[in-house]
């Protein structure tokens, strides 16, 4: 399925329906997939009251392997430890970012070796490519001049988005050193202060927006 059929359908979708579904992934290898149970739901609500977007509400859950991974237009993946792919997720996985899908993987911490590993069996030729901060996925509706920012310290290492760039088109944004999924959370979830949060938000926001906006 090309990008245009795949955006065109997406588009009837919404037109019918009012309202765009996102998802969050679950994945097998131990690792926790259902990590931050307030992330997305926070990061809809924002985008739905400041971006020009009819979003659910309620995010869904999407296995790779299943057909229903094309009712998404774009995927969040998040967690803290291992993470296996087997080879139907692999293929469904490549056919969906090929055809006009978006991943974003936020590393809630401890995720990093295996999710670089297991891409890297979806897009054996592909590598994870630092983006630059003048990349546009850091100027969509709110301007992030110094790239990705950092929520939560953990190893006290810089934050950085990496990207899966597939014949010109960033298919897969990774945050990493960054915890995005965590500043989307309730307020009082974590010690953050509510300007974090808000940081967190703006930058899902970003993310979600150029997905639409960059084919």
């Amino acid at each position: 399925m090309n990008r245009i059929v795949f955006l065109f359908l997406l588009f009837l979708s919404s037109q019918l329906y009012g309202q765009i579904k996102l998802a969050k992934v679950k994945y097998s290898g131990g690792g926790d997939w259902y990590a931050n149970k307030t992330s997305l739901p926070n990061l809809i609500n924002f985008c739905n009251s400041n971006l020009p977007l009819k979003l659910s509400t309620t995010p869904e859950t999407v296995e790779l392997f299943s057909k229903q991974l094309f009712n998404y237009p774009f995927i969040h993946l998040t967690g803290h430890g291992n993470i296996l792919f087997n080879d139907a997720e692999i293929q469904n996985l490549r056919t969906y970012l090929l055809g006009g899908g978006f991943l974003h993987i936020d590393d809630n911490y401890g995720l990093d070796l295996h999710i670089r590993r297991e891409m890297k069996k979806v897009f054996p030729a592909l590598e994870f490519v630092e983006l630059p901060f003048t990349h546009p996925i850091y100027h969509q509706a709110f301007d992030f001049p110094a790239g990705l920012p950092k929520i939560h310290e953990h190893d006290g290492k810089p934050s950085q988005g990496f990207g899966l760039i597939s014949q010109g088109r960033l298919v897969c944004f990774y945050s990493f050193e960054s915890d995005l999924g965590n500043g989307w959370e309730d307020v009082g979830t974590y010690t953050d202060p509510i300007e974090m949060h808000q940081e967190a938000l703006k930058m899902g926001a970003n993310i979600i927006l150029y997905a639409f906006k960059h084919p």
